[in-house]
């Protein structure tokens, strides 16, 4: 199908457009988009957990991390594979995983202060450079 192949290329914000036009339209079609959108999985957040645009997915949502919302969520209970030694490596490296992601945004977050003291101090410097190189005003001519 080539419209839902172009529709996956421009992404959720397309399948999401698709459908309101769809309802807009007669809500037959809204409804068959809509049950079309959520069958084949492309507005699950579970579905690939990648990070898309707009931040960390549902798991930014839910207002913490695994450890303060339990193992899973709400909506989505963690399921058991059957083997619980999978099971406790699966969760050791999910929490890994949280905290090196959050470890690198405050990492990101520091370089983006140090980068920016770094300007502001060149900016002060010069501004200190262009003062001191300045000459001074002529005194006010009395005439």
């Amino acid at each position: 199908m080539p419209i839902v192949a172009k529709l996956d290329e421009l992404g959720r914000p397309a399948w999401i457009a698709l459908m309101i036009l769809g309802f807009m339209v007669w809500w037959p079609i809204g409804l068959a988009a809509l049950v079309f959108i959520i069958g084949s999985g492309r507005m699950s957040c579970w579905k690939d957990r990648a990070m898309g645009p707009w931040g960390g997915g549902m798991s930014s949502w839910g207002g913490g991390t695994s450890e303060s919302r339990g193992a899973g969520t709400w909506w989505q209970p963690t399921r058991s594979s059957g083997n619980k030694a999978f099971d406790e490596y699966r969760e050791d490296t999910l929490r890994r995983l949280e905290e090196e992601q959050r470890e690198f945004r405050d990492f990101l977050t520091r370089l983006r202060m140090a980068k920016d003291k770094a300007e502001f101090d060149q900016f002060m410097a010069d501004r200190r450079a262009r003062g001191a190189a300045a000459p001074p005003p002529p005194p006010p001519q009395q005439g």
